[in-house]
């Protein structure tokens, strides 16, 4: 796995997924955006997909989740920053964290899995 090419494809990913949320309904562009997003989440999908779903189910049993691991798309953060927002990413079930929210973010620059639970903790629980 070249991690360059998944990280840079990670980032056009969510830099298109970015547009596509700046634009309103009535825009002209919106409806080709939001074809080139669904382009761009497929092809991130059929290159990538096996080996984040791998990392996923992984980190889901390493933290006792029961959540169904999901394609990796849908862990998306909203923009490239180092840190998700504590209601970025996909909220799953944690025996380690009972009680609280815990989501799982799949984040560039490198790429990797971010665990936010609440404010307080914000780990990375895999790195390509």
């Amino acid at each position: 796995m070249n991690s360059q090419e998944l990280n840079s494809a990670l980032v056009a990913l969510i830099d298109k997924k970015a547009e596509l949320q700046k634009l309103t309904y009535d825009d002209a562009r919106y409806d080709d955006v939001e074809e080139e997003l669904h382009d761009l989440e497929d092809d991130f999908n059929e290159a990538y997909g096996t080996f984040l779903e791998s990392a996923l189910e992984k980190v889901h049993d390493d933290l006792s989740s029961d959540t169904d691991v999901l394609l990796p798309t849908a862990y998306l953060p909203a923009g490239t920053g180092p840190k998700p927002t504590p209601k970025e990413g996909v909220w799953i079930d944690s025996e380690k964290y009972s009680g609280k929210e815990a989501r799982l973010t799949l984040v560039p620059n490198p790429v990797r899995l971010v665990l936010t639970v609440g404010k307080a903790v914000q780990e990375e629980v895999w790195q390509a």
